[in-house]
């Protein structure tokens, strides 16, 4: 489906990125649509964050489905580590705003926070629609004490008040993670990805010296050469891409992979479906009505992100 540049590589090309447009309008989340208008229509970031407030609870934390596989509308420390990751994405820095200052509200109640970690799965989670993996009783690799306890610890950092007792926490926690990963650093792929949001963050925050961010980012750069799948074969279904670490040609490992990223942005333009996006690779094992909406979530999401790539390499024609 992609149209041939020069004589080798496959690009988006102008009719193409057209119809993933289309489809997006008609069929994304306010949330995901103002993604998807700032980073392609010259959209503004406070829509976003307009469009994030809808699942932002009283008690400042997030809910309603915003990580589409969970359907619990109470504010769960999952659903904040997605609100974040979006707040990433669209490079927002502003503390002072009340979606952030609401937030950092609901991390510093003490809700969900177990043992110096806020909770992986939440009791709730069970009562709604959700994927198996968000259920309490599941023994998904992406249970960890880093996720999302290493997302939200890390977006502390960068936006709560440095004198506030939620700061020291957040100091508290970074730290304690960092030395369990420097000591056992053969993480799954979800665990190591928080642990990558974390050491952003560190940076951003201006805190590399006080917790060591050379040394770290290097270890996890070696965990995460050792853990990209190669075999394209296997990147249909749950496996550790080299999009999940290197997003542009400036990341960490892209020259010593890129023969294998030129080769995954040409499976990602060979593998859309008859709607020139992308399909899902997971599915529930129960709630089909409600999975058939999420799935039509997910696939704006995807297709945010996976356009979002194949630009950043030069892959997009507009």
């Amino acid at each position: 489906m992609g149209a041939a540049k020069g004589a080798q590589m496959m690009v988006l090309d102008a009719r193409e990125f057209a119809r993933v447009r289309h489809w997006i309008y008609r069929n994304a989340r306010p949330v995901d649509l103002a993604r998807w208008r700032y980073h392609f229509h010259s959209g503004a970031r406070e829509d976003v964050l307009c469009a994030l407030a809808a699942y932002q609870n009283a008690d400042g934390g997030m809910g309603h489905a915003l990580e589409a596989d969970s359907w619990n509308p109470n504010s769960t420390p999952m659903q904040c580590s997605t609100a974040i990751d979006i707040l990433r994405e669209i490079d927002w820095h502003e503390t002072e705003h009340p979606l952030v200052r609401n937030l950092l509200r609901y991390l510093d109640s003490g809700a969900e926070f177990v043992a110096g970690r806020w909770l992986n799965v939440v009791p709730s989670n069970n009562d709604y629609p959700h994927a198996p993996w968000w259920h309490t009783d599941s023994t998904s690799t992406s249970h960890s004490e880093y996720n999302p306890t290493a997302i939200l610890a890390g977006f502390i950092l960068e936006y709560a008040d440095r004198e506030s007792a939620l700061y020291q926490r957040g100091i508290t926690i970074a730290q304690e993670l960092l030395t369990s990963f420097a000591c056992e650093p053969h993480l799954a792929m979800h665990p190591l990805l928080c642990v990558a949001h974390l050491l952003r963050s560190i940076g951003r925050a201006g805190l590399q010296n006080a917790l060591d961010l050379e040394q770290l980012t290097l270890l996890a750069d070696e965990q995460a050469g050792k853990s990209i799948r190669q075999d394209a074969d296997g990147w249909d279904g749950y496996t550790f891409r080299p999009s999940h670490w290197i997003k542009s040609p400036a990341s960490a490992l892209y020259n010593q992979n890129k023969a294998l990223v030129e080769r995954e942005l040409d499976y990602l333009l060979s593998h859309r479906n008859a709607a020139g996006i992308w399909d899902i690779t997971w599915r529930w094992e129960s709630y089909p009505d409600e999975f058939a909406i999420s799935a039509n979530w997910w696939q704006a999401d995807i297709a945010i992100k996976n356009v979002l790539l194949l630009d950043a390499f030069d892959r997009v024609e507009r």
